[in-house]
């Protein structure tokens, strides 16, 4: 399971601004679109920083955009995941990211609201993607083989799998589904297949697998 990517929710129609354009210039452009800040790019379209409202109102002896903005520009690419974005917006207190191409060209922009609009999702979307991508497509399972709810991006697994051993792969793949904020685990498996050959007595088929389990192993079912 991967996080999606910043590709699948960044804008690519981007406001962007020359470094010599004026500091009159940004304030139509930020006024015009309702923006909070825009990436300055170079003659060939290179990310060379970015200059925001803030930066207007405390550069007030600037007569360039290249003087006003905020430089060098953090940045992230297409195939970056929203998670390791969303950490790089916190890490360094900003609320845009400018999206470049292996070149270092301009090729989109993603907000913090972008990014809230993944982990905010539907609980309906979780639920279908926790089934197809979980269920169906990696332990090619029928869709209908574990009751999945999904409360709040809390997901709880109820039901019989086959294996011991398919228990915390269910778990583990679904917590990695972007939106989860927590799995509880009600699952059950047919078959011990991590019994030991000899020595201790195996586990009782159909036991319940770590229940209350959340997404990183430990007790209960929030982060």
């Amino acid at each position: 399971m991967k996080h999606r990517k910043i590709g699948n929710v960044m804008t690519d129609d981007v406001v962007r601004v020359g470094s010599g354009a004026s500091p009159h210039e940004v304030r139509e452009l930020l006024a015009r679109h309702r923006i909070g800040g825009l990436p300055v790019v170079d003659e060939d379209e290179k990310v060379v920083g970015v200059v925001s409202g803030a930066d207007l109102r405390t550069g007030s002896a600037a007569r360039t955009a290249g003087q006003l903005m905020s430089r060098p520009a953090v940045t992230v690419r297409p195939q970056d995941s929203v998670v390791d974005a969303a950490r790089t917006m916190a890490r360094h207190g900003v609320e845009r990211l400018p999206v470049i191409d292996e070149e270092d060209r301009l090729v989109g922009i993603v907000t913090r609201r972008d990014l809230l609009g993944v982990f905010l999702r539907p609980d309906h979307e979780i639920r279908a993607e926790v089934i197809d991508e979980v269920l169906v497509r990696s332990l090619w399972l029928l869709p209908h083989a574990v009751d999945v709810t999904v409360t709040d991006g809390v997901v709880r697994l109820e039901g019989q799998l086959e294996r011991h051993s398919e228990v915390p792969i269910a778990v583990r793949m679904t917590g990695q589904v972007d939106g989860v904020v927590a799995v509880v685990d009600r699952l059950t498996y047919r078959v011990d297949d991590a019994a030991p050959l000899s020595g201790a007595p195996a586990a009782d088929q159909g036991q319940v697998a770590d229940r209350g389990r959340g997404r990183n192993g430990g007790p209960g079912s929030s982060r």
